[in-house]
């Protein structure tokens, strides 16, 4: 009995060593153990933005003891926040998601209050290629049959997007042009708020990304997705290069935080970022939900911005929005 006891006691106390360890390793990993992070979503809820934000948080709060809260203010097609990025405060624990090409290319339209260069990124996490969808009740059974209507009737038939010069408008643009088409784009806030007009019929169909083609694969028909193969979730939808367009491209994802943030907090929250986008978890649920994940840190942010400005302003300058 007194050796069962024993026994138990060991274990018990090895039990509890290792609860203490775990809990050592979660207080370490976290950049800000003693503060929430603020993250600022400028999108609506139920876009891919927020519904990668929601399962950072989970990740940050379950396995590395960071709280984290996920906050949606939407406006502008995300510029509310991005123009005013630079007034929050600078403590390392508020940053702000974006994305490209928005940053890139939206500071091309008049009234817009911020730059590009007044974005600072510190890291890019993934990568959610474009998706063409219709209604599941919509009258086009395929991409060739969307694109004859659309020739038979130029500039009648409608595709909604998020937001004006994002990657869903030039992705509108690219379609028109590789296709021979004219259809009109229809900005929405976010990805969230177009679901009801697209399921609806409101719009002829949408172009989103490939994260929403497989959430609402039961409720709209993807007629194409602009990957280098199908997707194991949709293995009966081609992509936009079996259909003979030249085309893989879609929106990147990310968090930024004011640029007189310390340098030694950008890189800690680069750092942390890096360390969410690893999990295992994480990582299965993501591509599982069609997203492609990147690893962009700080250190590689300079040349990563480059290539991507000239990459959308080729586009912008392809589709006739500048000379």
């Amino acid at each position: 009995m007194k050796v069962y006891q024993k026994a138990t006691y060991i274990v018990a106390g090895f039990c509890f060593f290792l609860g203490l360890c775990t809990a050592a390793f979660a207080q370490s990993a976290a950049p800000f153990p003693d503060r929430t992070i603020q993250y600022i979503i400028p999108f609506p809820p139920a876009g891919e933005s927020d519904l990668v934000a929601r399962y950072q948080a989970d990740i940050s709060a379950k396995k590395f003891g960071q709280p984290m809260v996920v906050m949606n203010r939407a406006g502008a097609g995300g510029a509310l926040v991005w123009s005013a990025l630079n007034t929050y405060p600078a403590d390392g624990a508020t940053v702000v998601g974006v994305n490209i090409p928005h940053t890139i290319l939206q500071p091309l339209q008049e009234g817009i209050q911020y730059k590009t260069d007044d974005i600072n990124a510190i890291y890019y996490y993934h990568f959610t290629p474009d998706a063409l969808m219709v209604s599941a009740d919509s009258p086009y059974k395929t991409y060739q049959e969307f694109i004859a209507a659309a020739k038979k009737e130029p500039g009648k038939m409608s595709l909604a997007g998020s937001a004006q010069y994002s990657a869903n408008h030039m992705a509108v643009e690219r379609l028109n042009k590789l296709a021979g088409v004219k259809i009109n784009y229809v900005p929405f806030k976010g990805t969230g708020d177009l679901i009801t007009a697209l399921i609806g019929m409101h719009v002829d169909g949408a172009m989103g990304y490939l994260p929403l083609a497989i959430q609402q694969k039961g409720k709209v028909r993807t007629l194409a997705i602009a990957t280098e193969k199908r997707n194991p979730a949709l293995p009966d939808v081609p992509t936009f290069k079996e259909l003979g367009l030249n085309w893989v491209d879609g929106a990147y994802r990310g968090v930024a935080v004011p640029k007189s943030t310390p340098l030694v907090l950008q890189q800690k929250m680069s750092d942390y970022f890096a360390k969410l986008n690893a999990d295992p978890e994480t990582k299965k649920k993501l591509e599982e939900s069609g997203f492609v994940l990147v690893d962009i840190p700080l250190a590689k942010m300079p040349a990563f911005m480059k290539e991507k400005t000239a990459q959308s302003m080729e586009d912008a300058k392809n589709a006739g929005m500048i000379k």
